[in-house]
């Protein structure tokens, strides 16, 4: 069985010892890279969109670093025989749709077919995985949505009190609410806004973090390693942050109310924040220059017909950009585009959204803008994975250290 850290096999970049995983729903890839850097060695990756399985594909046969060696299946989730992975691998992620619970969808949760937190649920009762990691939308968090959330973390903690056939989701609920064990795994479900560890966009997502009771008494979320104190800190008390892009510092204080009294605050304590300063889209494109200026740069081309709206005006450039959109009816124009300083907008380049996802350059898209600007708003950034991956990981590899004896 590999759940031993000791006899897990070597990562093909660092050499350190890998833990072993697969992945539902793996869209474009970005929660699978994020894993993947922090150390998990993916042994098959699921996804029934066909686009987003050959945009995977186009870069596994590239060799791309952390994917060439990926197995992606191009199936729905409901086919799959998890039980094969059953010692074989000791972790599971994966980013269920998040259409049902999304503020700009139905809102239908449960009686939406695309509802697939069943399927999350019964592959870690099939795969018995020493953690889990899930990914979804805020909108998750409504009280709209409180007995079905209630029921995914319940089902979590607990996957082997199945619901029956024939049983409703408020009968198995109850069930699971008076269950007489404390469950299998200790779960926390935690809100995050993906600036915080790193990523150039304001990405608010809910994350199921699960490790079983074997491995740890008790587990806790990672720390914020960014924050927007320390870009204020760097914008408008020091001034670093404008030096460094050789741009003229604007205004003494920000247009932002909150902001400004943010500012005010850290001048008069001249407090510096101890975090690293939040990744803006300036600091994330910089060095991409114009679309199509540097022809070595894949998907870096412009796209014609950005405009700005009551309610959609773009990503501030000095700003982490707003959460990109996939759209219910392809892209809606005036949230993936960037609002430079003199008030002028365009479109983000396929590459531009890349970035701000964590994906590198070498990491191509094939198809149309529409389509690739469809997968990335659907993604999980690549920061926010490796961050929680690397805090998992040292949980699992701690579980399973031997203990030292005394002398």
């Amino acid at each position: 069985m590999v759940a031993n850290c000791e006899s897990a096999p070597k990562s093909a970049r660092s050499g350190e010892e890998s833990v072993r995983s697969v992945e539902l729903f793996s869209g474009c890839g970005g929660l699978a890279l994020g894993l993947a850097q922090a150390g998990f060695e993916h042994l098959l990756l699921v996804e029934r969109d066909r686009h987003s399985v050959e945009n995977v594909q186009h870069n596994i046969g590239r060799g791309i670093e952390h994917v060439g060696h990926w197995e992606v299946h191009s199936k729905d989730v409901r086919a799959v025989n998890w039980r094969i992975f059953k010692d074989l691998v000791e972790f599971v992620a994966g980013g269920p749709p998040c259409q049902p619970f999304s503020i700009g969808g139905l809102h239908r949760g449960e009686e939406d077919a695309r509802d697939m937190w069943p399927e999350a649920v019964r592959a870690i009762r099939e795969i018995t995985p020493k953690g889990f990691l899930f990914e979804n939308v805020r909108g998750l968090l409504r009280l709209k949505f409180a007995d079905h959330l209630d029921w995914i973390k319940l089902s979590l903690t607990e996957p082997y009190l199945a619901q029956r056939d024939n049983e409703d989701r408020g009968s198995h609920l109850r069930r699971l609410r008076n269950r007489e064990t404390e469950g299998a795994y200790k779960v926390m479900v935690i809100k995050v806004n993906a600036a915080d560890y790193g990523a150039p966009q304001k990405r608010h997502r809910v994350l199921f973090l699960g490790v079983h009771k074997s491995a740890a008494s008790s587990i806790e979320a990672p720390r914020p390693t960014h924050s927007r104190e320390r870009l204020l800190w760097d914008q408008y008390v020091t001034g670093e942050y404008w030096r460094r892009h050789c741009v003229r510092k604007p205004p003494i204080s920000p247009n932002n109310a909150m902001d400004c009294l943010t500012v005010e605050s850290l001048r008069i304590e001249g407090r510096e924040p101890e975090e690293l300063p939040w990744v803006t889209v300036r600091d994330a494109i910089a060095d991409l220059g114009e679309p199509g200026s540097q022809v070595k740069i894949a998907n870096h081309v412009l796209q014609l017909g950005a405009r700005a709206y009551p309610g959609h005006t773009g990503s501030p450039i000095d700003e982490p950009a707003k959460a990109l959109k996939a759209g219910v009816h392809g892209v809606p124009g005036g949230e993936n585009m960037i609002a430079f300083a003199d008030g002028s907008v365009r479109y983000f380049t396929v590459r531009e959204a890349a970035r701000l996802q964590g994906l590198p350059d070498d990491y191509e898209f094939v198809g149309s803008w529409t389509e690739n600007m469809r997968q990335l708003g659907n993604a999980a950034p690549v920061q926010l994975a490796a961050s929680f991956g690397r805090h998992i990981r040292g949980i699992l590899c701690k579980a399973h250290r031997p203990s030292r004896k005394a002398a």
